[in-house]
C-alpha cells in the first residue's frame, strides 16, 4: 500500500505542472470516492443501530472501519476545492448565469458559501462517525447496553441529517461541474451508488479479515449471504434509479437537462456509459440472482471488485465529461492518481481497522450475531 502511495503523490506532483485539468480531475473523483466508502460505512452502521439488527454485530467493526476513514476523504476534498477553484465553470464569469431567473444560482453557486457548505458537510459527517465509533468502543470495556441505545438515538440523527446534506453536497460538488444541468433525484442517485460501493467495500474487506484470521470462524455463510443480497437488491436499486433519471429527462427533451447525457451518449464516451451499466446493475444482478452465488466466497469476492470498478466509472462519469472534452481519457493521470488513492485509502483503513478490537465482544448481541442462521 505504501508503494501505490507513493506513486499517487509522485503522479499528482507531475500531473500538477503537465497536466493540470485531468490531474485536478482524478483528485475530485479519488476523493469522492473514499467519502462514498466513508458515508456508507457509516449509514450502514447507523441503519443497523437504529434496526436493532443483531446479524451484523460480529461483522461491524469493518464498516465501523470505513467510516473512520471520513476524515481522510475530507482532507483530499478540501485540497481540491482550495487549490483548484477554477475546476467548476461557475467561478469563472462566463457561464450563463446573467439574469433575475439564476439570481438564486448565482448566490449559491458562490465561493465563500460553497466552501462554508462543505465545511457544514463534512465537519457534520465526522464528528456522527467519531460519536458512534467512541461508544462502541467504549462498550468493548464495560459491556454497558446503555452504549447501544445512545448509538440508536445518535445513528436515528445521523440518518436524517445525512440525508439532507449529502443530498446538497452531490448537488454543490458534482452537479455544479455543469451549472446549467440539473437533476431532482440527482442526490438519490449518488446515494444508491453510494451505498452500493459500500457494501461491495464491507464484503471485500470482511473476507479479507477472515483470511488474515481477525475473522475466522467469525463471518460465516449466513453473513455472507444476507450481504450478497443487499449488494444484489441495490444494484437493482441503483439501477432503478438510473433509469429514471434518464428516462425522465430523455422523455420530456428539456434541452438544459437533455445536454448532460446527450454529451455522455455519442462517441466513444457511450461505450464508458453502457458498461456502467454492466458494471454497477448487470453483472450483480445476474451472478447474484441464485442462493449458492450468494454464499460462495471467490464468487462473491469477484462480485464485490466488479462493483468497486463500476462506481469509480461512475463517478468518472459525472466528472470527466465536463473535463476532459469530446474523447474520454483515462491514462497516466487517471490511473495513477487512482492507484494512489488505493494505497492511502489502504493504509488508513488498516489503521482504523485497528483502532479496536476486529469483534465487539462486549455487545449485548454478539453471541446472536454469531449462531445467526438465515
Amino acid at each position: 500500500m505504501g508503494g501505490l502511495a507513493a506513486i499517487g503523490v509522485i503522479v499528482a506532483a507531475i500531473g500538477a505542472v503537465l497536466s493540470p485539468d485531468r490531474m485536478w480531475a482524478s483528485w475530485l473523483l479519488v476523493s469522492y470516492y473514499a467519502l462514498g466508502l466513508g458515508l456508507a460505512g457509516l449509514c450502514l452502521v447507523a441503519i443497523h443501530y437504529t434496526t436493532g439488527a443483531s446479524w451484523s454485530v460480529a461483522i461491524r467493526r469493518v464498516p465501523e472501519a470505513l467510516a473512520g476513514t471520513l476524515p481522510f476523504a475530507v482532507a483530499l476534498l478540501a485540497i481540491v476545492f482550495v487549490a483548484r477553484p477554477q475546476l467548476y465553470a461557475w467561478t469563472t464569469e462566463s457561464i450563463g448565469l446573467s439574469g433575475g431567473e439564476f439570481a438564486f444560482k448565482r448566490f449559491w453557486l458562490s465561493r465563500p458559501f460553497f466552501l462554508l457548505r462543505a465545511t457544514v458537510y463534512c465537519v457534520t459527517w465526522v464528528v456522527f462517525a467519531i460519536e458512534i465509533r467512541r461508544r462502541s468502543q467504549r462498550q468493548d470495556s464495560d459491556g454497558d447496553p446503555r452504549w447501544t441505545r445512545a448509538n440508536a438515538r445518535l445513528s436515528a440523527a445521523f440518518l436524517v441529517v445525512f440525508g439532507l446534506t449529502f443530498t446538497l453536497a452531490s448537488a454543490d460538488w458534482m452537479m455544479s461541474l455543469e451549472p446549467m444541468w440539473y437533476s431532482t433525484i440527482f442526490g438519490v442517485y449518488n446515494f444508491a451508488g453510494l451505498f452500493l460501493s459500500g457494501l461491495a467495500a464491507v464484503i471485500f474487506v470482511a473476507m479479507w479479515l477472515e483470511r488474515r484470521g481477525p475473522l475466522q470462524n467469525i463471518l460465516n455463510d449466513d453473513h455472507l449471504h444476507d450481504l450478497g443480497k443487499l449488494l444484489f437488491a441495490f444494484s437493482i436499486f441503483w439501477m432503478y434509479i438510473w433509469f429514471s433519471q434518464y428516462m425522465l429527462i430523455w422523455y420530456t427533451n428539456i434541452p438544459e437537462e437533455t445536454s448532460y447525457f446527450v454529451r455522455r451518449v455519442h462517441g466513444s464516451w457511450f461505450v464508458l456509459f453502457a458498461a456502467n451499466v454492466v458494471l454497477n446493475w448487470l453483472v450483480p444482478f445476474v451472478v447474484l440472482l441464485r442462493r449458492d452465488t450468494k454464499r460462495r466466497r471467490s464468487t462473491l469476492a469477484r462480485v464485490a471488485a466488479i462493483v468497486l470498478v463500476g462506481r469509480w466509472l461512475d463517478v468518472y462519469l459525472m466528472i470527466f465529461p465536463s473535463v476532459v472534452g469530446d474523447a474520454p481519457r483515462i491514462g497516466l493521470w487517471e490511473l495513477g492518481l487512482t492507484a494512489g488513492g488505493i494505497g492511502c485509502f489502504g493504509l488508513v483503513l488498516a489503521r482504523a481497522l485497528k483502532a479496536a478490537p476486529a469483534v465487539p465482544l462486549a455487545d449485548p448481541q454478539l453471541v446472536e450475531s454469531l449462531q445467526y442462521e438465515t
